[in-house]
């Protein structure tokens, strides 16, 4: 677990990006195996019939065999795309097994944009997220840009909105002792890791 006390969060995500980068090839599979294992059999993406995920990048855990296993089991299945204006926002949208993709500004590959195949995040049933760090108590530390955190923004609104799910997905060297966050920050439900779960409050 890394000491978040006395550093910054460009300086926290830095170290966070690095520790998940060092990890070979070999122990992202495994990590990815052990994610898969964690995930697959249990109620809350068993029961979900509209799933986002994200496709790795940076070094991330890879939830990849999640997006198999749902497209497998007759699930709608979900990628974030981003907007061309405003830029500071993204949509979700259905890709299917085998769907073309193309590299965003940012490097990450996402589907071509189509209207028809976006869904609003609030009527999605589980948001799988990216993060850089976590904490037990459910705080979620991003790469910076805020997008999932200017997706999910009605939640401050609708209070009384439980849709989707809010996973982090992460390697456990990810885990932080205790993440400070802001007022924007959206609280996750739960992060799951390649070692197991952190409920958040």
């Amino acid at each position: 677990m890394i000491v978040a006390e006395g550093l910054s969060r460009p300086a926290l995500r830095r170290k966070l990006r690095q520790a998940r980068r060092r990890l070979s090839p070999a122990q992202q599979r495994l990590a990815a195996l052990r994610l898969y294992r964690q995930l697959a059999q249990h109620p809350l993406f068993r029961r979900a019939r509209h799933v986002a995920l994200y496709l790795p990048n940076d070094g991330e855990i890879d939830p990849r065999p999640l997006l198999r296993a749902a497209q497998r089991r007759g699930k709608a299945t979900y990628l974030p795309v981003l907007n061309p204006w405003p830029r500071t926002r993204m949509v979700f949208q259905r890709i299917d097994s085998g769907e073309r993709l193309r590299p965003n500004r940012f490097g990450i590959r996402e589907p071509y944009r189509c209207a028809a195949r976006q869904r609003p995040v609030w009527t999605l049933d589980l948001l799988l997220m990216p993060l850089v760090g976590f904490d037990e108590g459910g705080g979620r530390l991003g790469m910076g840009g805020g997008f999932y955190d200017r997706s999910l923004a009605y939640r401050s609104i609708r209070k009384k909105s439980h849709k989707p799910t809010l996973l982090g997905l992460a390697h456990e060297c990810q885990k932080v002792d205790r993440l400070s966050l802001e007022s924007w920050d959206v609280a996750l439900q739960a992060t799951v890791t390649d070692r197991g779960w952190y409920v958040g409050k």
